[in-house]
C-alpha cells in the first residue's frame, strides 16, 4: 500500500497545528497564487474574494463556497453554498468520516482461509484494498506452516461484497483508467495489472512486456502503436473495447526513449486474485489442483488470514492520495453494520450507514444526493454546506479529529496538495481534501490562520470552461486570502 507519510510523522509536523482546544491517485498541478502577506480584516473579505472568482474568464462557472470559523457557525462568505454541486473527490470527507465513527480508527479488513476437509480449502476475501502480492506470500507461508502440500480444489467465496463491481453510473473511460477499478470481495494490488511499452527501431510497433505473464493470456492485443524518430512526440494510449477482452494499443514513443509503463483495471478481480494465488502457493511448493468461485457457504476451520492496516492508516492512503478503490472499498465495509435486504447491494447498505452517521453527526441529509463513496459518479451531489459541517463537526470528537485532520493532505507538503501552495502563506497550515473531474474542481478543508482563529471552508467549482489548473490557480488565491485574515 502506497503511504506518502505515516500518521505519526503527520502528527509530529502538525505539532499544536491540530490542538482540539482550537479545533484524480499524485501530486496536482503545482501552480502559483500570490504569495504577498497583507492583512485582510474580515468585513473586507467579501470583496477580496469577488474580486477573484467574478474575473470574466469565469463568467460561466458556477461557484459554491462556505467559509465560516471551525468554532462558531458565523458565516465570513457564501456564494450558493446551499445549492448542489458536483463535488469530485471532496466526497470522500464524507464517507471516511462515517468510516472512523462507525468503524472505528483500529478497524482491520481480515482475508481468511479455511480448512473444509478432504484437501479443500476456502478462501473468503471481505474487500481489503491493501491486499497484494505479498500478503498472498504471507498466507502460502501459513499454509506451509501448517504442513500443506497439496490442495485439492480451492474455493473463493466472493459473498461478503454484494453488487456490481463497477459503479453503473461511472463513465467508461473512467472504467478503464486505473482510478476507477473494480471493488469486488477481492481486491488484490488495488485490481490493477501493469505492462510496458518498448519503443523498437523507427517504424516498427512497440512492443509490449507483461510484467505478470499470466496476465497476458487473458487479453487480445490489437497493437496500432509505432516507434517515431527522435525529434517526433510521444504520446500512447491503451483502451479496452467493450468486449472486455481486447486491448487496444495507439500512439508512439520514440527510439531509444525510455518504455511507457501503463496500469490498467483487471476485469475479474475473482479470478485475477486465483492466479496469482496460485503462483504465490507454487512458490512454497504447494500444488494447487481446481479453483472455484462461490457465493456463500459454510467453513470450519481457519487456518490463515492477513489483516489490513488500521482504519487511520487505511484513511491515509484515501485522503492524501485520493484514492477511489479504498474510499469504495471502505463504503462497502460500512455494509456490516447493517442488515441487508434482498437483492441490496453492498454499496447501497453503505450508504444508508453513511447517512445515518452523518445524520447523527449533525449534518444535513437535504444537503447531499450520494450514489458512490470516491466522488467519481458525476450524480454525485453535494452542498459547500455540507462538507463545512462535517469538518465541525468531526472537530467535535477530539480522538477522531486527529485521525481526520492528519490524513488530510498538508498544504505545499504532502499528497495531493504537495505541490499546491509552496512559498505561499498557505503552505503548511492548510489541510484540505482536494477534487477534480472534467469541469469541476473542489477543495475543503481547515486552516489555522496565523492571525486569526481556525477557519473551515469549502470550494466547488462545476461547469468550468476552464482548465483546472486555471481554475485551481483562482481557488488557491482564495484560500491564500483566507490565510491573511485578521480581526480588525
Amino acid at each position: 500500500m502506497t503511504r506518502n507519510i505515516s500518521l505519526s510523522l503527520m502528527l509530529l509536523f502538525l505539532g499544536t497545528q491540530i490542538g482540539v482546544t482550537q479545533p484524480a491517485a499524485k501530486a496536482q498541478t503545482p501552480v502559483a497564487p500570490a504569495t504577498t502577506t497583507k492583512s485582510i480584516c474580515s468585513t473586507q473579505l467579501g470583496t477580496a474574494i469577488d474580486a477573484v472568482i467574478n474575473r470574466p474568464l469565469f463568467s460561466r462557472v458556477r461557484w459554491g463556497i462556505l467559509v465560516q470559523p471551525l468554532s462558531t457557525e458565523q458565516t465570513l462568505y457564501s456564494r450558493d453554498a446551499q445549492k448542489y454541486f458536483t463535488p469530485a473527490s471532496n466526497l470522500k470527507l464524507l464517507t471516511t468520516a462515517a468510516a472512523l465513527q462507525e468503524l472505528g480508527a483500529n478497524f482491520r479488513i481480515r482475508t481468511s482461509i479455511y480448512q473444509n476437509g478432504n484437501g479443500v480449502l476456502s478462501v473468503v476475501g471481505r474487500g481489503d484494498p491493501s491486499l497484494s502480492d505479498t500478503q498472498l506470500k504471507a498466507l502460502a507461508q501459513q499454509l506451509k506452516q501448517k504442513g500443506i502440500t497439496q490442495i485439492q480444489r480451492l474455493i473463493a467465496d466472493d459473498s461478503y461484497i454484494q453488487g456490481d463491481i463497477v459503479n453503473p453510473t461511472w463513465q467508461w473511460e473512467d472504467v478503464q483508467s486505473d482510478y476507477g477499478t473494480p471493488v469486488s470481495s477481492f481486491i488484490l494490488n488495488q485490481n490493477i495489472f501493469s505492462l510496458k511499452l518498448v519503443p523498437q527501431a523507427v517504424g516498427k510497433p512497440l512492443q509490449v512486456v507483461w510484467i505478470d505473464p499470466g496476465e497476458a493470456k487473458q487479453w487480445r492485443i490489437i497493437n496500432q502503436s509505432v516507434t517515431a524518430a527522435q525529434n517526433q512526440p510521444s504520446y500512447v494510449n491503451v483502451t479496452r473495447e467493450l468486449s472486455g477482452t481486447t486491448l487496444r494499443i495507439q500512439g508512439q514513443l520514440t527510439t531509444n526513449s525510455e518504455p511507457s509503463l501503463v496500469d490498467l483495471p483487471v476485469v475479474d478481480p475473482n479470478y485475477y486474485f486465483l492466479r496469482r494465488f496460485r503462483s504465490a502457493l507454487a512458490a512454497e511448493k504447494i500444488t494447487l489442483g481446481q479453483t472455484l468461485v462461490v457465493s456463500g457457504g459454510v467453513h470450519q476451520e481457519e487456518i490463515a488470514f492477513v489483516e489490513s492496516p488500521p482504519l487511520s492508516e487505511l484513511l491515509m492512503e484515501t485522503l492524501q492520495n485520493s484514492n477511489n478503490l479504498y474510499a469504495e472499498a471502505l463504503l462497502r465495509a460500512l455494509a456490516v453494520k447493517k442488515s441487508r435486504v434482498k437483492n441490496q447491494t453492498s454499496a447501497d447498505v453503505g450508504l444508508e450507514v453513511v447517512k445515518a452517521s452523518l445524520t447523527k453527526l449533525g449534518v444535513d441529509p437535504a444537503n447531499y444526493i450520494l450514489v458512490d463513496g470516491s466522488g467519481l459518479s458525476r450524480r454525485d451531489l453535494v452542498t459547500p454546506e455540507a462538507f463545512v459541517q462535517i469538518l465541525r463537526a468531526i472537530a467535535k470528537t477530539p480522538a477522531a479529529y486527529i485521525i481526520y485532520r492528519a490524513s488530510l493532505p498538508l498544504a505545499g507538503k504532502s499528497g495531493t496538495l504537495k505541490g499546491r501552495f509552496q512559498d505561499t502563506p498557505a503552505e503548511g497550515i492548510v489541510q484540505a481534501k482536494t477534487g477534480t473531474l472534467n469541469g469541476v474542481v473542489s477543495l475543503s478543508g481547515y486552516i489555522n490562520a496565523p492571525k486569526y482563529e481556525p477557519l473551515v471552508f469549502s470550494i466547488i467549482v462545476n461547469q468550468s470552461d476552464q482548465s483546472a489548473t486555471v481554475v485551481r490557480q483562482a481557488i488557491d488565491e482564495v484560500v491564500v486570502l483566507l490565510t491573511q485574515l485578521h480581526h480588525c
